[in-house]
């Protein structure tokens, strides 16, 4: 608020000073007044003070001076100058000495007030990133979680018991919906704390490249392999490994990984000797690990290793009492991100409606939409009819497929319809939308290749 704001106006000349002091004490901020330089690097070195508006040319101690000194005290403290001698040589100097912004006499004042809410504005915004990244910093374990509802609570009492042990952990959840965050909490939380946490998803690289991520490889062990790599399983010696979507591990992988876990003994690509390495697995998956052990995709004997220890992290629409409290914590996420966004908060009204959403894309979709508002919005608070302009897809739930009454839609055209709104709900992710569906993603493309043809119409 201004009227907590306090600023400093410093000019040799005492009419100026007034001149400035009346419309700013108006605007709501706090205004003292130094009639030089000198009284005001006194005043700078007794009391804290949010922005400082000095006149450059002061006899004896002159606005630079004010400027080095204002720094020295803080150096993030704003300072905007003013002369009647305007000239790029010293806008240059003043600027290249930190000056946040340079005003030339004669000045409109309307000008003055909106850069000075501007500093204001920007000061605030770093102090706000630091507290951010100090808070990250701090926040480990079950703290970096957000969620209170009984589902989180739930979760929070098995990840304590679960974290001091040794044996394998299996997070099952959907996409989205944080599996991650609980592995490294699991880490945090756990005697493994100050070992490595190295993590790798295991549909990101095929196969070749994934067996030489995890167990490493020696040099010319296979075309491209110009030098030695120790693999995953080595960095992570000590530590927690973390293979996300190990549902999706190719098969010939997958009893590699079981001695492993069996002999705790890894075996670099082109090595004839093994190395003992101490590390805890914490896999996950969305898949249905049952249905591809039956389907002959997933190792059963792999799986029986995996499963000594199963958390189950809930999906965002079984945990909607959280959403107020996420919503909070990726505003100020996405405004360190974003430091010249205007968004302080959601109305209660857009909150509630977020509420109401089914969130397919989970807590993932939920962050990506709250960071594209504060991007987009151009004022302080997001409302109902700023959320429909910018995020169209966060309105009130309507089905995908719903059809007139007097209408008959071929299946395929009712497919299309439906994969098309799944990505509107991912935000355009259709990565993110395939895994929802679970569908390959070139399944998306193909169907709007067919669309754009005609394919599928009525």
């Amino acid at each position: 608020m201004p009227s907590e704001q306090r600023i400093l106006v410093v000019d040799d000349h005492v009419e100026m000073g007034r001149m400035l002091q009346e419309p700013l004490q108006d605007a709501g901020y706090r205004v003292e007044l130094a009639t030089g330089g000198a009284e005001a690097l006194k005043l700078l070195r007794s009391r804290p003070y949010d922005a400082v508006l000095s006149d450059l040319r002061m006899a004896q101690v002159d606005g630079l001076d004010v400027l080095d000194g204002a720094h020295a005290v803080d150096p993030e403290l704003p300072v905007l100058l003013m002369t009647a001698f305007g000239g790029v040589e010293s806008a240059v100097e003043a600027m290249r000495r930190g000056a946040y912004h340079y005003f030339t006499k004669p000045f409109r004042l309307d000008e003055v007030l909106l850069y000075l809410r501007r500093a204001l504005e920007d000061r605030q915004l770093r102090a706000e990133h630091r507290a951010l990244k100090q808070a990250s910093t701090e926040r480990r374990g079950v703290g970096a979680l957000v969620g209170k509802g009984a589902a989180m609570r739930g979760l929070y009492a098995l990840l304590d018991r679960v974290a001091h042990a040794s044996a394998p952990v299996l997070l099952r959840g959907e996409s989205g919906s944080g599996k991650e965050l609980v592995a490294r909490a699991l880490h945090s939380e756990g005697e493994r704390a100050a070992g490595p946490f190295v993590a790798v998803n295991c549909t990101a690289l095929p196969a070749q490249l994934l067996e030489s991520e995890l167990f490493g490889h020696l040099k010319g062990a296979f075309t491209g392999a110009t030098a030695a790599r120790r693999g995953l399983f080595v960095e992570a010696d000590s530590g927690t490994l973390f293979l996300d979507e190990i549902g999706d591990m190719p098969t010939e992988l997958q009893a590699r990984l079981l001695r492993v876990l069996e002999n705790g003994e890894v075996r670099a690509v082109g090595s004839d000797t093994s190395r003992t390495v101490d590390v805890r697995i914490v896999a996950a998956t969305h898949q249905d690990l049952e249905t591809r052990v039956r389907e002959g995709r997933f190792r059963a004997d792999l799986f029986y290793r995996l499963n000594v220890v199963t958390l189950r992290v809930p999906p965002l629409r079984e945990r909607k009492e959280d959403i107020p409290l996420l919503v909070e914590h990726f505003i100020a996420r996405s405004r360190a991100r974003n430091p010249r966004s205007r968004v302080a908060t959601f109305s209660p009204e857009v909150v509630a409606l977020l509420g109401a959403q089914s969130w397919p894309g989970n807590v993932r979709e939920l962050e990506n939409l709250v960071e594209r508002l504060v991007v987009l919005v151009p004022q302080d608070t997001v409302d109902v009819d700023t959320l429909r302009l910018h995020a169209p897809s966060a309105g009130p739930e309507s089905h995908p497929l719903a059809v007139a009454q007097d209408e008959l839609w071929p299946l395929r055209r009712l497919e299309g319809e439906y994969i098309a709104w799944m990505v509107a709900r991912c935000g355009g992710n259709k990565t993110r939308a395939a895994e929802v569906l679970g569908i390959d993603v070139s399944t998306i493309h193909r169907r709007e290749r067919e669309k754009g043809e005609g394919v599928g119409g009525r």
